[in-house]
């Protein structure tokens, strides 16, 4: 059973992403292990919109958290096998380079290269944006995106995300269940081997659980 659910035809997925954040660029990176049984489609968000949007923030906000965090992504990246290099700030403001990947329609081609140019490159595109846009494939005298249509689809885009269950990045939506988080692939196929998991007793009362303060 388990055979045939591997075989057939993908299903389609949104994957929520923000250039800003490492652990999407780790996810991307192994999206290989999942792509075979989900078209993922990438959306571009605001990272920052989508905090403010469900009282959230990053760990590059915390103090307490940023050196765990950022040494952590360096570990990572080494077990992986992947090239990383921090830009020289962290974090920095990406709504420019974020609203130009919705406005180019960014498929997964174009949104690595953005990723590469921040954290492997270690670039931040608001400092470098002509050398950006030439990396992308684009012309190097391409304006930072400030047409209103352009800022409406990627506030759209934030405000789906958040629609659809998302509270961070990178956030991969399957049949409206949000997995968040790069160590969630196993768990994402894990789900589309047992399609009825979040109606089992314990999911259920996972997700229903009151707060005690």
């Amino acid at each position: 059973m388990i055979e045939e659910l591997k075989s057939a035809t993908p299903i389609a997925g949104t994957f929520y992403y923000d250039i800003i954040s490492p652990f999407s660029y780790f996810y991307i990176k192994q999206r290989h292990r999942i792509e075979q049984r989900v078209n993922i489609q990438p959306v571009p968000i605001l990272l920052g919109g989508l905090f403010r949007a469900t009282d959230n923030r990053g760990p590059g906000e915390v103090e307490a958290k940023r050196p765990h965090t950022y040494q952590y992504c360096v570990w990572l990246a080494d077990r992986l096998g992947l090239p990383f290099r921090f830009p020289d700030h962290h974090p920095f403001l990406t709504v420019a380079a974020q609203r130009l990947l919705a406005q180019q329609d960014a498929q997964w081609t174009m949104v690595e290269r953005a990723f590469e140019f921040v954290w492997v490159e270690g670039k931040d595109p608001n400092l470098s944006w002509a050398e950006f846009c030439q990396y992308l494939g684009l012309a190097a005298d391409t304006p930072k995106p400030d047409a209103p249509e352009t800022k409406a689809k990627l506030i759209s885009n934030t405000e789906k995300a958040k629609a659809d269950g998302a509270f961070g990045v990178p956030t991969l939506v399957i049949d409206g269940h949000a997995f968040w988080g790069v160590d969630t692939i196993d768990w994402a196929l894990d789900y589309l081997d047992r399609p009825k998991m979040f109606e089992e007793a314990a999911y259920r009362h996972a997700g229903q659980l009151p707060s005690g303060l």
